[in-house]
């Protein structure tokens, strides 16, 4: 095989190989289970020093970065327990519970 026919059958792979791991998977977010797509969050950013990592839907991983800074992530919400705590992260939980695991929509930041 060629090298773009190559590195094209190993991306389809990879993809077909992430949609069976995180099957049975939920959110660590929102508790839904996974989608097709699925992201990999920082509970502690990695600017911060942080290399544990938690799934989560593309949605749900836009809206903690747009509520909440890197700096506030690293030294005030250590655990997904605590960030889920928060008012605006609890109303957004209340909103997404009832969407499908590939739901999109928009994400905009939260004004301060």
């Amino acid at each position: 095989m060629g090298g773009r026919v190559k590195r094209i059958a190993g991306l389809a792979e990879a993809a077909a190989r992430s949609a069976t791991e995180h099957k049975d998977e939920s959110c660590a977010l929102c508790g839904r289970q996974l989608g097709q797509r699925v992201e990999r969050h920082h509970v502690v950013p990695k600017s911060e020093g942080g290399t544990h990592t938690v799934p989560v839907h593309p949605i749900c991983h836009r809206t903690i970065h747009a509520f909440v800074p890197n700096r506030e992530l690293a030294s005030s919400y250590a655990t997904m327990d605590q960030l889920r705590e928060r008012d605006d992260i609890r109303q957004y939980l209340g909103w997404i519970a009832g969407k499908p695991p590939d739901f999109r929509a928009p994400t905009r930041r939260r004004n301060v």
